[in-house]
Parts: structure tokens; sequence; C-alpha cells
């Protein structure tokens, strides 16, 4: 077995049905490949979708189901349960194109020892997807980032995979990438392994789950400092001291103006205004950086 093409899922029955489909509808080498799902204590109609998913399979198909445990527990239950060469990881909202697993095997046939990047197009609607062009506005820094990259296996695994005590959102795939890239790992994109990631327009009813997300995130971003006392990872989760102290200074300026989410009251659950997405965004970031202050002095 050459790959395994691993993803993790939660509540996501909607999207993964087709994220499953783009899995089965690869052009690699027939017997090149596996899919490996972790099921991490779904509760909608996951495991429907799965036993579907199970009749169309057109390749090895395992799947783990465990108890809700978090994606740094569930990406490690996959990668147990891996059988290939080389591991790619795609996530539960992300539509693999067919080449996408050739295209990974063909990088790793130039640079057997090294990660493997693929572009990553967002998309509002997989039923009408844009073209699978990779151009710098899809462009990503990350040097391991979940959504679509590849590693060798046995590498990932004496890395010692997915560090468990990232039991909140965040971070955990760039702990990761610091362990490869201290093991001497070079990090190369592949622009033709192109996947395309749900990205719906924002509605009323997200906005708190942003800020929410974005609490957590600057928790485990004081976490990864921990871990990684360097500069990649202060710059990487925008923990400098002269990140905070312009977004303390921005924070004091939106409270000065008003700013603030200003949605009409008894609107219902739309979509929002651009102007409305930009202060959501601004409250997520005022969000983050006042709990990235709050844990960084409870340390």
């Amino acid at each position: 077995m050459q790959a395994t093409l691993q993803l993790c899922t939660f509540n996501r029955a909607r999207l993964l049905e087709r994220v499953l489909q783009g899995c089965f509808e690869q052009n690699a080498e027939p017997g090149s490949y596996e899919v490996v799902l972790v099921n991490d204590g779904s509760t909608d109609e996951t495991l429907a979708v799965i036993e579907r998913a199970r009749r169309l399979a057109t390749c090895p198909f395992t799947v783990i189901n465990q108890a809700n445990s978090g994606l740094a527990k569930g990406r490690n239950a996959g990668i147990a349960a891996a059988r290939g060469e080389r591991i790619i990881l795609i996530d539960d909202d992300v539509l693999p194109t067919p080449p996408l697993v050739a295209e990974h095997l063909r990088s790793h046939a130039t640079f057997p020892a090294d990660v493997i990047r693929g572009a990553v197009i967002n998309t509002r609607d997989f039923d009408d997807l844009p073209p699978a062009i990779y151009s710098l506005r899809n462009y990503s820094g990350n040097f391991f980032w979940t959504s679509n990259v590849s590693a060798p296996l046995r590498t990932l695994r004496d890395v010692g995979g997915f560090n468990e005590d990232f039991s909140e959102y965040g971070w955990e795939d760039i702990d990761v990438g610091l362990r490869l890239r201290e093991r001497g790992l070079r990090s190369r994109l592949n622009p033709r392994a192109v996947a395309f990631h749900y990205k719906p327009a924002p509605r009323i009813s997200d906005v708190a789950g942003m800020i929410r997300q974005a609490r957590a995130q600057a928790r485990t971003a004081v976490q990864l400092a921990e871990l990684h006392p360097n500069w990649r990872a202060h710059l990487a989760t925008g923990n400098t001291g002269i990140q905070r102290l312009i977004h303390r200074w921005i924070r004091g300026v939106g409270k000065a103006r008003g700013y603030g989410l200003m949605l009409a009251e008894n609107s219902g659950d739309r979509m929002l205004s651009r102007r409305e997405i930009a202060a959501a965004r601004r409250a997520a970031a005022d969000a983050y950086y006042h709990e990235l202050e709050r844990a960084i002095a409870s340390n």
C-alpha cells in the first residue's frame, strides 16, 4: 500500500458524504491507496453515511469509531491504523479532487523524505466549485497544514504523532510541523494536489462560535509556545509583544468608536453583510488577544 488517505469527522454528516465520494473517486492506480476514517463520537447521521459509503468504496476503507476525544486523539487513531508508506491528511470539510492522491505520491517519488503540501481552495458550495487552479490567492505558509498534507508514515510515528494534550481547537498540526522541521524535513508544495475547503458565508448564528473558537485557539497558542519557545511558534500564533501591543491598541480604539456587531434585532439567522462580517472578525480577533493575554498572565 503506497498511501493512506486519513480524515477525522464529528457531526458533519452532510459534508462527509460528499467528501468520502471524493476520496473514492481518485484516479490513482488501483490498490495504491486506502481510506481511514475516524468517527469522533458523532451523534448526527454520520453512521448512516458511513454505511452508504462502504457500499461505494473503490479502495480499502477502514472506519474507527471512538468516543468524542478531540482531533489529536482521532488523528493518532488513524495513524495507528494506517498501512500506507505515506499518509495524506485531510479534514471532513475538505473535498479532494481526483488527482490528489496520485499527485502526493508523485511528489513523494521525487522527495521521499519530505512533507508535501497540497493546494487548498476555499469554496462556499461543494456543488458549485471554482476552477481547481492554484494561485497565490490560495497560498498558505504553514509547514504542515492538515487540510491537505502528506508525510512518510514512519516519520510521523517516529516524532510521536499528534500531541493529545491539545484538547481544544487550534495549533495541534503546527506542533507536528515544528517537530518535523526539527527532524530536518523540508516542506514542498504540489499545486496540482488540489482540495476544496468548505467555507460557507457566515451567518448570525456563527458569530458566537467564532468567538468561542478564537478564545480556545488563544489558550492553545500559549500551550504551543510552551512546547516550542522559539520565534516560529510565536509568529505563527501572533503571540509576539508587538502584535499583542497592536491589538491592545485596536481594542481600545474599537471601544472608543463603539465597534461591535450591529445586527438588526429579530433579523433571524440570515447571512451577515460585509460590514457585519468585518465586525465579527474584529470581535473574534479581540476575543483571541484578550484571552491570549489572560492565558499568558495565568501561566
